[in-house]
């Protein structure tokens, strides 16, 4: 948990509860669980949350309830965005209903911030947000008097101070999790594609029994108008390469699609970095006749990347890619800053 932070689409963290699983790929190199396999791996709060497999932590499915920070935003009197269990999951299948219901209390009773949830599990999050009853009270193990419980219900939104979002890394995590987050209750609904490993097209997923991802003014299934929204499902779109020790490359053109669906949709764009990597060469822009190719002596230490997620020379759209560095890299996107946030709807 920390009042500050260096995560640029929030301005702190908050881990009443911390640990995890890996899911999919973009688990593989995930900063949580190397800092809990490293150098927080005596801290209460992440020992015994990891083992060393493949000579690297890995988690070991074990989560822990910090019921010593669960308090902690009550006491942040300046008003924030606090980024919920950036160490963990809150919706992991190991933490139980009333884990949550503790942490949902606390965010209801804190107004003045704005809490940003995010979990690789939105369809325990659309269970979690569609079932619980209305009249329901608690009282966190935290001393002091009765917190208000607000509740949630398929019918009531949950406050407007608490966002909801869903990671995704490639097209068929998109395709799997954004249904699941369409239909959870919520005044936002975010998307965060980082770090993102291939081509997703928001257009392409399937909404089963949720609203299109771009749905305006209508049902994205029928368009008959039979959800009532005015606004895209989707409120906020969140894109990043990968960074730190073994980071993989994003193919420039997968965040310049993603931006440009978003423009398109009048949805606000975050460009959060390129991570370790940037482009040396774009077959396209530099060499569209292909008479200037690299040669085998100009590879060391970097790598190709085509436009469908693979390396090496399939397709078009080819991208060399070299290893500077994070802060080398920066967070540029075709030569400006895209930090667009989402403003709040009420339905």
């Amino acid at each position: 948990m920390a009042d500050t932070t260096h995560i640029e689409w929030t301005d702190a963290t908050w881990n009443p509860i911390t640990g995890c699983s890996i899911v999919d790929a973009g688990c593989t190199n995930c900063y949580a669980m190397q800092l809990a396999g490293t150098r927080l791996r005596n801290h209460p709060s992440r020992a015994g949350l990891t083992r060393v497999s493949g000579g690297r932590p890995k988690w070991t499915g074990e989560v822990r309830f910090n019921e010593q920070w669960l308090d902690q935003p009550l006491r942040w009197t300046r008003p924030r965005m606090i980024f919920v269990c950036a160490h963990g999951d809150l919706f992991h299948e190991a933490v139980p209903d009333e884990w949550i219901d503790q942490v949902f209390a606390i965010m209801a009773d804190c107004p003045q911030h704005t809490f940003q949830v995010l979990t690789k599990r939105p369809e325990r999050m659309a269970s979690y947000l569609t079932t619980r009853r209305a009249g329901k009270s608690l009282q966190p193990p935290i001393g002091g008097g009765l917190l208000g419980y607000h509740p949630f219900n398929s019918e009531i939104l949950p406050p407007r101070n608490i966002w909801i979002g869903t990671s995704i890394s490639d097209q068929a995590s998109a395709d799997l999790r954004i249904p699941h987050l369409l239909a959870t209750p919520a005044a936002v609904r975010f998307l965060s594609a980082e770090p993102l490993l291939g081509p997703v097209d928001l257009r392409a997923v399937d909404p089963g029994i949720a609203c299109g991802a771009w749905c305006k003014g209508g049902c994205g299934v029928s368009g008959d108008n039979e959800c009532g929204r005015e606004s895209p499902s989707l409120d906020w779109v969140i894109v990043g390469g990968e960074s730190g020790p073994g980071a993989r490359p994003m193919h420039p053109d997968w965040a310049r699609s993603l931006r440009d669906q978003c423009v398109a949709a009048g949805v606000p764009f975050f460009f959060k970095q390129w991570g370790e990597w940037e482009s040396v060469y774009d077959r396209d822009r530099d060499d569209p006749d292909w008479r200037n190719v690299p040669k085998a002596g100009d590879r060391y230490r970097k790598r190709w990347l085509n436009l469908a997620g693979g390396q090496g020379f399939h397709g078009d759209k080819l991208n060399m890619m070299k290893r500077i560095g994070k802060r080398a890299a920066g967070r540029l996107l075709d030569g400006r800053t895209w930090d667009q946030m989402p403003g709040v709807r009420d339905g």
